[in-house]
């Protein structure tokens, strides 16, 4: 029998850094298990550069990837999300949309690297320490057994997840 497959939504307001790092993430480290998409609530016009960059240099396919808006993974029609994850402070305290079939939710907060002002040099340093601060978190997400625990366990995991401080 196939495992199955867990679709997984990463919001953040703009879709252009954060969320969008975390989707190439788990799209490599979920190995088939895990489908990952990503949305904003006010998302840019286009993936963030430095985002893009980050993902070129950690061999990760940016194709297919583009900022948009959360409301298309609400409506009818869209894959059914197990998981939603906010990465970002803002999306953190937004109302979001009633997602059909009542996904899990957590929040993985993430500091800004498109908010940080400076060299081009402190901006990569940024857009790397947010990029293995959500590796870190999505490679503890994808070693859960989901399928043997609970609800209750399961959800307690992924929140502690969120928690989880950037390794070196």
């Amino acid at each position: 029998m196939a495992e199955r497959i867990y679709n997984v939504l990463f919001l953040c307001t703009g879709n252009s850094a954060r969320s969008i790092m975390a989707e190439a993430l788990l799209n490599r480290w979920g190995k088939g298990r895990f489908r990952a998409y990503s949305a904003g609530s006010v998302p840019k016009t286009e993936p963030n550069s430095f985002a893009l960059s980050q993902l070129r240099d950690a061999k990760l396919s940016i194709d297919g990837l583009h900022s948009k808006i959360w409301d298309v993974f609400a409506a009818p029609g869209a894959p059914a999300m197990d998981f939603v994850l906010t990465v970002c402070d803002q999306a953190g305290n937004e109302a979001c949309p009633i997602w059909p079939g009542q996904p899990m939710t957590a929040h993985w907060g993430v500091a800004d690297p498109a908010a940080i002002e400076g060299s081009g040099e402190a901006k990569r340093a940024a857009f790397r320490k947010a990029f293995r601060e959500l590796e870190n978190r999505i490679k503890l997400f994808t070693s859960l057994r989901i399928a043997a625990l609970d609800q209750i366990a399961l959800k307690t995991k992924v929140d502690e997840i969120g928690r989880t401080p950037v390794r070196r």
